[in-house]
């Protein structure tokens, strides 16, 4: 089964080990989550999970959405005489989204709690990074900048020249300039669990993770070796 969750991030903090190690971790509310549809290979070309998380206020909830996790009845189903997909018959979701694998095990309608991903060593996680808004090449790219004296006059943050001369009189794509920075999907690789509390439905992992504290996040088992 694949093993993955989605949550949000609470914050970070430090723990110590029962040797006395300092470990700064973050902390993330994972699950529990709601299985909204299992994808096949012979329905959908590949298999997957999709889970919910957060129950969302149904009159901010488009019709699509209660539609998705409830049977709400169409005019054209009944004429058409489809046969409807089992739904989970549960409250629509904030935050949705699928994890690829295998989905033995589990049903529409169930619930998946954070001990999924008990024994599980490390994991990947994907977020949104925050958003910095239209960003300078220092503090986007970190140049250095130019001089303080010596000729350079009111443009001592600029990027400099970028010209490519009279060949290729053009700029290659990917040149590092001033531009949006930030509130992009980044996934951290490979970050090794320190704590599962099912109780509290609580995830301890080592090390930062990309975007705001409050913001969604999807963990699952690394394929790292």
């Amino acid at each position: 089964m694949a093993k993955g969750i989605l949550g949000r991030k609470i914050g970070m903090t430090q723990i110590y080990s029962e040797n006395g190690d300092l470990t700064p971790v973050t902390i993330i509310e994972a699950g529990p989550c709601s299985v909204l549809q299992l994808k096949t290979v012979e329905k959908d070309g590949y298999e997957a999970v999709q889970l919910g998380f957060l129950d969302k206020p149904r009159r901010l909830a488009i019709k699509s959405e209660r539609g998705h996790v409830a049977a709400i009845g169409s005019k054209r189903a009944k004429l058409k005489g489809d046969s409807a997909s089992p739904k989970a018959d549960c409250e629509p979701k904030k935050f949705v989204r699928e994890i690829r694998g295998s989905a033995d095990g589990l049903e529409v309608g169930s619930n998946l709690a954070v001990d999924c991903l008990d024994g599980v060593i490390a994991v990947d996680v994907v977020g949104t990074s925050k958003g910095r808004g239209f960003s300078g090449v220092m503090k986007r790219h970190n140049f250095s900048g130019q001089r303080a004296t010596h000729g350079v006059k009111k443009c001592h943050r600029h990027a400099g020249g970028t010209g490519m001369s009279a060949y290729p009189s053009r700029l290659f794509k990917g040149k590092r300039m001033a531009g949006q920075y930030g509130n992009t999907q980044v996934t951290t690789r490979n970050v090794k669990v320190v704590k599962v509390d099912p109780e509290n439905n609580v995830l301890l992992i080592k090390g930062a993770i990309p975007g705001p504290n409050g913001g969604y996040v999807v963990v699952k088992e690394t394929n790292k070796v």
